[in-house]
């Protein structure tokens, strides 16, 4: 079965409203510290804006999971990890979120054990979902196994810095707040953590919007129910901005003149603009702030205090760029090392070089995709604007070389 492309856009989205049942009780789940530390280091890895840790599951793995604040409970998407790890105890229900298409079933799990350096868990459950919608690892370039959400969160404090790729993990009476920065009030409403931005329309207007802080979404911005985008930003284009539960989910994206998080502001941030309908969420909200603008910041989630702590860190006053070439791609075969195009953007410099789904990037500027990761096929194409690129490409049993202009769209 070919691995399921996974933008960054709207990563998290399609399932927030997974698992409502679980709201009541997921409070008393949770990670603490052993005994006999006050804090502990993780070292993460930061993928395609992807926070990915790694963890044990019942003394099996270890494997890669995502941290992502916007979800209630631990998922695992890997069907694969029911036979990998004891399970004796599951039960099946049906789950569904945005997007268009059919709704999944998935696994309730008892309780696990699940272990991250020095870091366990009590009473943790978990969804394991019976097909992977997401194609996490393709799009990743590495195994991905599931996501990791509100229960890691919800009794510890947890600073993640960008800079050197490290989550601080402390008890919150021995939270150490920093010298220089902000605290933003948290809400947190159904297990994920919401905060108010001040964004800045394309006329200089300013509205106040509730956001969930979401750690585990890779765009920078996503506002939804929006039926005028055109408000908010001067130039936005058609694009498909990822996949959730039910399947792709389409919408715009475009740039908003400012964001600001308390007192700093972030300028011309790219902004996505769903088509899915999301006032039937179980709490209303206006969209979501993900990595692309948190990695500007370190972070400290304080659940316990209701509070994000900010500050400013390296790479704060860089632009934010997209996508130039209109490709989206992913990884598959051993190894990771095949990369495949799943979707051309109509009217793209992709598109206009004839491109097509399915094909076979083998090289980029004569260098074979084998020794390069997505990552760093990701920052050639968005690069400079008008930059040519040359692309080996493999298709029906044959290989054509093409050529394609970068052009920054929004």
């Amino acid at each position: 079965m070919p691995v399921l492309f996974l933008k960054k856009y709207l990563l998290s989205a399609g399932i927030c409203c997974l698992l409502c049942c679980f709201f009541t009780t997921a409070r008393g789940q949770y990670f603490s510290l052993n005994s006999n530390v006050n804090r502990v280091k993780i070292p993460f890895k930061l993928i395609r804006n992807l926070v990915i840790v790694q963890l044990k599951i019942n003394k099996a793995g270890p494997y890669n999971f995502i941290m992502d604040t916007g979800v209630g409970i631990m998922i695992i998407t890997d069907p694969s990890l029911v036979d990998s790890i004891s399970i004796p105890d599951k039960r099946t229900i049906t789950v569904s979120g945005l997007g268009a298409g059919d709704s999944y079933e998935a696994y309730i799990t008892g309780p696990l054990n699940v272990n991250i350096q020095g870091i366990t868990s009590t009473q943790v459950s978990a969804a394991i979902l019976k097909k992977d919608p997401f194609g996490l690892s393709g799009y990743a370039g590495i195994p991905i196994h599931g996501l990791l959400g509100f229960e890691f969160f919800n009794k510890l404090a947890v600073k993640v810095n960008f800079s050197d790729s490290l989550i601080t993990v402390m008890r919150s009476q021995h939270l150490r707040r920093f010298k220089k920065g902000i605290k933003i009030p948290l809400m947190i409403e159904a297990n994920k953590p919401y905060m108010t931005a001040t964004v800045t329309l394309s006329d200089g207007t300013k509205q106040e919007r509730k956001v969930i802080v979401d750690l585990g979404a890779g765009h920078a911005l996503s506002l939804e129910n929006v039926p005028d985008k055109s408000i908010y930003s001067s130039n936005f284009i058609k694009a498909n901005l990822g996949i959730g539960l039910n399947g792709l989910i389409s919408g715009y994206k475009g740039r908003v003149k400012v964001v600001k998080l308390g007192k700093y502001k972030l300028n011309n941030v790219l902004t996505a603009f769903p088509d899915d309908d999301t006032r039937a969420l179980r709490v209303k909200r206006d969209g979501n702030i993900g990595v692309d603008i948190l990695k500007k910041f370190t972070l400290i989630f304080d659940y316990a205090d209701s509070a994000l702590f900010i500050k400013p860190a390296f790479g704060f006053k860089e632009p934010f760029e997209h996508d130039m070439s209109g490709l989206q791609y992913y990884a598959a075969g051993d190894g990771y090392k095949h990369v495949i195009v799943d979707s051309v953007e109509p009217g793209s410099p992709a598109d206009e070089a004839g491109i097509c789904r399915n094909d076979e990037i083998t090289a980029i500027n004569f260098k074979p995709v084998a020794d390069m990761d997505l990552e760093q096929i990701d920052q050639l194409f968005k690069s400079k604007n008008n930059r040519s690129i040359l692309l080996d490409i493999y298709r029906n049993k044959a290989r054509e070389r093409v050529i394609i202009t970068l052009k920054r769209r929004i």
